[in-house]
């Protein structure tokens, strides 16, 4: 039977102190509070207007209301706070790097899913994104150029528009300029830095199967180089030549060196409490100015605490 994954526990952090940014607004005559909010920002959008009221960015002469229809009278001073974020609001378990009019660049922690698949109900980074581009206006839609495993941490794009989308994918391996992950695998490699070539299928159990021969599947090309090793991890640094399923976590097995935390394809050992799989470097081809950007993340702290010296 399969177990129960536990749920998803993103981490916490105490938001630095933003300096006042506030509107005020002296009332001349009676109203409804949600009907002058609407009237006075009616270029935000209805949906937008309510998440502010609801989340106490409102205020009545110094008192916070999130009523809809609260009475405004002559002489009554609204302040709006636009410093303020509910912590709910925030997204969980990823961080945006970069965002401009065709996409969005997050740093995804693991245990976060992409994009929900079949009848799977629950947090995503693709719904938080949507419901973030939703704020300023509410018929924004957020487009999924790519994935990561839900275990796996790292750099992953969105796109904001259908168009960029289909620019990224259609021409991703020219768009593509570098997409490098950092794995940690068990024992010691020897082997300073290789490539693995084979053909990965999958079975009718979703596992994915590796053949150095053509077996009908998808050819996989993966290039690693060593970064750090000890007699019981290796970090690796892997460069794509393809982007296929689990390609990496397969050809680290095909390597006899499994990623530290897979069980599903080899792993004996999970010291780290999570897949020890980051995308850290992905530079590309904008899909609208053609400029070319890079994005770099950290390895994860857990990742280089295997090496540390023991006490």
């Amino acid at each position: 039977m399969r177990k129960q994954r536990p749920p998803f526990t993103p981490k916490t952090k105490t938001p630095a102190q933003k300096p006042d940014k506030a509107t005020r607004y002296t009332i001349e005559q009676p109203d409804e509070l949600m009907k002058f909010l609407l009237e006075k920002l009616a270029h935000k959008g209805r949906n937008t207007v309510k998440g502010i009221l609801s989340r106490g960015q409102v205020s009545v002469n110094g008192k916070k209301t999130t009523r809809h229809d609260h009475a405004l009278a002559p002489g009554d001073v609204l302040t709006i706070q636009w410093n303020i974020t509910a912590e709910e609001d925030k997204p969980l378990g990823l961080h945006i790097l970069h965002e401009d009019e065709d996409m969005i660049v997050i740093n995804k922690e693991a245990g976060m899913l992409s994009i929900a698949g079949g009848e799977e109900k629950e947090l995503t980074a693709y719904w938080q994104l949507t419901e973030h581009v939703r704020r300023s206006d509410p018929k924004s839609r957020i487009f999924v150029v790519h994935r990561l495993d839900r275990d796996t941490s790292g750099v992953m794009l969105f796109a904001k528009t259908e168009k960029a989308q289909q620019t990224l994918q259609n021409a991703w391996q020219e768009a593509v300029h570098e997409r490098s992950y950092v794995a940690l695998v068990e024992r010691k490699v020897k082997q300073p830095e290789g490539t693995i070539t084979s053909w990965l299928k999958e079975s009718k159990t979703l596992l994915m199967y590796s053949s150095p021969v053509n077996n009908g599947g998808l050819k996989a090309v993966t290039h690693y180089k060593v970064l750090q090793n000890s007699s019981d991890y290796s970090l690796l640094e892997v460069q794509l030549e393809t982007g296929r399923k689990n390609q990496i976590r397969v050809h680290m097995q095909d390597l006899g060196h499994p990623v530290v935390g897979d069980k599903k394809y080899g792993s004996t050992r999970n010291t780290i409490g999570r897949l020890g799989l980051h995308a850290r470097v992905i530079s590309f081809e904008h899909p609208t100015t053609g400029k070319l950007m890079r994005f770099e993340t950290a390895i994860p702290g857990k990742f280089l605490r295997v090496f540390a010296p023991k006490a």
